[in-house]
Order: C-alpha cells, then structure tokens, then sequence
C-alpha cells in the first residue's frame, strides 16, 4: 500500500521513501524500540569494531581503501577520532591523573629556577590544559598537518581533503596506541613526564613510514621516507602556527574557567 512520505510528502510504494531516504512509517512499540537497540548495537560491533581492528592491523592499508570507497563497513573516521579522544581524554584525567603528574613535576622544576608565584599558577594551569585536552587539541592539528602532507607527497595525487582522512586516520592509529600502552605511560610519566614526550618524538617517524608504507605500498621506501623527511620539514612552521593558536585556546581556557 502506497503512503505519503511524512518528510518530503513524495509517495512511498517501498520501505523508503525514494527521494529522501525516510523510513516508511511506523507507530513506535515494542517491537520498534528492540529492532532500533538491536540495529545500533550490531552497527556499532560492526563499523566501531571492524575500524579498530583493521586500524590497529594496517592503518595506512584502511585509509587507503577509505578513500578508495570502501566505506559501508566502516566508522567514519573523523566521528572514531572523536569518540577515542574523548576516551583518551578520561583516561589521562581521570584514571592516570596525569594532570596531577605532570603539575608535580614542574612544581619542581619552577622551585629550582625560583619562579614566581603568579608565573608558576599559570604554568601549571596551562599544564593542567595541555595534558588533559592533548588528544583533542592533538586532533584539531589534523587540518594544519593535511596542508604539509599534501605539500610533501603531493606526486601520490591526493587532494587536500583526502589528506584530511589519511591523517585523520593516522591520528586515530596514535590514539590507539597510547590508550593500549597507558599503563606504560602512566609509569613512565609517573617518573619522568619528558621521558615519554621523547619516547613519543622517537617512534614518530617510523609510525609514519609504516602508515604511508601501508597507504601505497608500491611505493619505494627511500621516496617514502624522502617524502616523510619533507613532511617534518614543513611542519616547522605549522608548529609555529599551530603554538600560537594553542596560547590563544589557552588564554580563553584562563579567562573563561580560572577564577
């Protein structure tokens, strides 16, 4: 039986509305209610799951075939990086206090240089910040770090937007690893929180090969690692701009949140 479509009014003759994609009509019950849980649980195992695994197996490998089309089975990237930095988030604040860490560290360090009292709350304000949003203030470096990518492998024919996914992708692979080695961190930190910030700039690069290895695989490794080369280089001057946006984030942080 045909029916109108409750969103664009056009007529139904399926389960969908041909033009909008709205579901036919259907008075909520039970039934409803349980194949709507069932629906988000399954999708979620299914894309949310599936992600991480091929993620976690090959991240260059999964973007690739992202970008190439092969999305129906997949989360989408940016709501994944989203959805583990908020993870990320409550693991580092909540269960490693890694704000805490860090902030008795430097309370050190401003007694050795006698920093004075008004310059030490605001460094360990803006430490308190910097540690419990990295993962997300990490994420929103995505767009700057798309425009080197773009410029270093440009030769591999990605527009900038792809770049968006590839190193949005790549920024989920890094989360993941931090949240499976958090009990690593948390010691390391515990000891020393600069001891894994260089733990972290020497792993970089070659988290970096393995993922654009896995991106074209055909690809030689000396072009790689040239274009990766380049890849840093041009971050230098993102890095300038991307510290001036994280002082700004952090000036609202003192103004809207410190009283």
């Amino acid at each position: 039986m045909k029916e109108i479509c409750k969103n664009c009014k056009n007529t139904i003759s399926d389960n969908f509305c041909g033009n909008c994609g709205q579901k036919k009509y259907k008075r909520i019950d039970k039934k409803y209610i349980f194949d709507e849980l069932q629906y988000t649980i399954l999708h979620t195992n299914k894309g949310f799951f599936y992600s991480i695994k091929n993620i976690l197996r090959n991240p260059g490998k999964t973007a690739r075939e992202y970008i190439d089309g092969n999305r129906v089975n997949h989360y989408k990237p940016i709501l994944l990086a989203l959805v583990l930095g908020g993870i990320t988030a409550f693991i580092s604040f909540k269960i490693l206090h890694s704000d805490k860490i860090v902030n008795d560290y430097y309370s050190h360090q401003f007694n050795v240089v006698k920093m004075n009292e008004q310059m030490e709350n605001y460094m360990a304000n803006f430490n308190k910040f910097y540690t419990t949003y990295y993962s997300l203030i990490l994420l929103s470096t995505v767009p700057f770090f798309s425009l080197a990518s773009y410029w270093a492998f440009k030769k591999w024919k990605f527009n900038y937007f792809e770049h968006i996914v590839l190193n949005t992708y790549y920024y989920i692979y890094y989360t993941l690893i931090g949240i499976i080695l958090a009990p690593i961190m948390y010691f390391l930190n515990s000891s020393n929180p600069m001891l894994m910030t260089s733990l972290i700039l020497v792993v970089t690069p070659f988290l970096l090969y393995w993922f654009y290895k896995g991106v074209n695989p055909e690809k030689h490794s000396s072009e790689i690692i040239l274009n990766i080369l380049k890849f840093l280089a041009f971050l230098i001057p993102i890095f300038l701009v991307t510290y001036v946006i994280l002082i700004i984030l952090f000036v609202i942080y003192i103004v809207l949140f410190i009283k």
